[in-house]
């Protein structure tokens, strides 16, 4: 239950965030998994002496790969095909699925398996091929139990962190039949007994679907590499034993060299899971060992991303997660608040520039945030997140009451005579002030309340005492 079109016509954030705050148990699910992976990430982050030389390496190597796209696409479209693959370009997540279905289509088979691609949740790709016959299975342990679960992945690393081991476990025994091989009897929800039930489902999937479909974590361009990091070999093996291989990838996931990736090797796996090294880092170019491999290059909304100078520095995000786990705000309101496959403070400056702000959920997102700045310390290629999301707040459509409201404040803040006649006017009926705002104007006071006006402002105290000095 996963993709773009899933999330249209969901309420504003504010609202979502509301009723997910009243679920005790999803909160502890959140905060036991949050501070967990946050206080490993921290461990093996402090290792290395050179972590802020490493971050600002890879800052600058994803911003001269973003300034240069064009020319490295094509270089890496050159080397796909001088290896034996095929690329193909999708201009939106229409023109995706149209590509990914046909070629699915071509091999006469009606059921693929997948690696843990968020591209390919962002177009809605599991419920496209449903739609033309073709069963998509997840083959990422979290993802499995999402997609058991009829549910919706609510961490990037993570996507069933909201889940706990008990609701797991009622999932596999509930589900797992209708997908393949049903779960042990007397399946308990002890980590083991899951991961086992898990294995023994997928590996008869493994073993006899032809076709697979992946994404990469990045894209070399001087040798038309994919790369792949996870932790399970679950990947390892759905890259490696279908006869034809398509991979969907965001065109952003581009690096020059090889040279390049050595970086983002160290980066990624301590930013995400708290590893020193990635238990599984597959690579693979062009087509291998006789299987039938397709890029197909994904823009979505991203060529437009790229031209804005502020918000362009969500392209270089790696998608560790590591902001989701230290932000307060998703650890109280869950991954689904966000209305998008990309939840999170990540989510809220990316997935408002890939759709646009037309919806309320979309004009919501750059607001959920308390601009605390922990989002951008932890960013392992330094994306200024508080920046971008006070950049979006500018561009996102306001009630002509607020627009009013602000012009009028300008008026006032713009004349220093205007300033101190409002700061005497206030002090003097400040008794009749109320606490809260009505109308429009709540959604301000809804949650907080009006501070006390002083009866002599800052200005006239100073004026009247010389600065404090009668």
């Amino acid at each position: 239950m996963s993709g773009g079109d899933t999330f249209l016509g969901m309420p504003a954030f504010p609202v979502n965030a509301a009723a997910a705050v009243q679920d005790s148990q999803l909160r502890f699910n959140l905060r036991k998994a949050t501070h967990t992976i946050r206080a490993k990430r921290a461990t093996v982050v402090g290792e290395l002496p050179d972590w802020l030389e490493l971050r600002q390496a890879g800052k600058e190597i994803k911003d001269h790969t973003l300034r240069n796209l064009e020319r490295y696409l094509l270089q890496l479209e050159e080397a796909v095909t001088a290896a034996g693959g095929h690329v193909h370009w999708a201009a939106d997540a229409e023109e995706a699925n149209r590509i990914v279905a046909d070629l699915v289509k071509a091999t006469g088979e009606t059921s693929v398996v997948k690696v843990k691609s968020m591209a390919t949740q962002e177009i809605g790709l599991n419920e496209a091929l449903q739609a033309e016959g073709v069963t998509a299975y997840e083959t990422d342990l979290a993802e499995l139990i999402v997609q058991l679960g009829d549910d919706w992945p609510s961490h990037i690393l993570v996507p069933a962190i909201h889940r706990n081991r008990s609701e797991i476990r009622e999932i596999f025994q509930d589900k797992m039949a209708d997908w393949g091989r049903a779960a042990p009897e007397g399946l308990t929800d002890e980590p083991r007994a899951l991961a086992e039930a898990a294995r023994l489902h997928l590996r008869e999937r493994f073993l006899s679907t032809k076709v697979a479909i992946s994404g990469a974590n990045f894209m070399i361009a001087e040798t038309g590499t994919l790369v792949v990091l996870e932790s399970e070999g679950n990947g390892r093996m759905c890259l490696t034993l279908p006869e034809t291989l398509i991979s969907v990838v965001g065109i952003e996931k581009l690096l020059p060299s090889w040279r390049d990736l050595e970086v983002f090797l160290q980066l990624l796996p301590r930013s995400s899971t708290g590893e020193r090294m990635n238990p599984y880092t597959s690579t693979w170019t062009g087509a291998t060992e006789g299987q039938d491999f397709h890029l197909v290059l994904l823009d979505n909304g991203r060529t437009q991303v790229l031209a804005d100078k502020v918000g362009r520095q969500a392209l270089r995000c790696i998608r560790c997660s590591a902001c989701l786990n230290v932000c307060p705000v998703y650890e109280r309101a869950g991954g689904h608040s966000y209305g998008s496959v990309y939840p999170g403070p990540i989510g809220a400056i990316l997935t408002p520039q890939l759709r646009g702000m037309s919806s309320e959920l979309d004009a919501s997102l750059p607001y959920a945030s308390t601009l605390c700045g922990a989002c951008y310390d932890v960013c392992p290629v330094a994306i200024d997140i508080p920046e971008v999301l006070v950049h979006l707040r500018a561009k996102a459509p306001h009630p002509r009451a607020e627009r009013l409201g602000m012009r009028a404040a300008g008026w006032v803040f713009n004349s220093p005579g205007r300033l101190a006649g409002a700061q005497r006017l206030g002090g003097r009926f400040r008794r009749f002030v109320p606490k809260h705002l009505p109308g429009p104007l709540s959604a301000w006071t809804n949650t907080r309340e009006i501070p006390d006006i002083p009866a002599e402002s800052f200005r006239d105290w100073w004026n009247r005492t010389d600065g404090g000095a009668r």
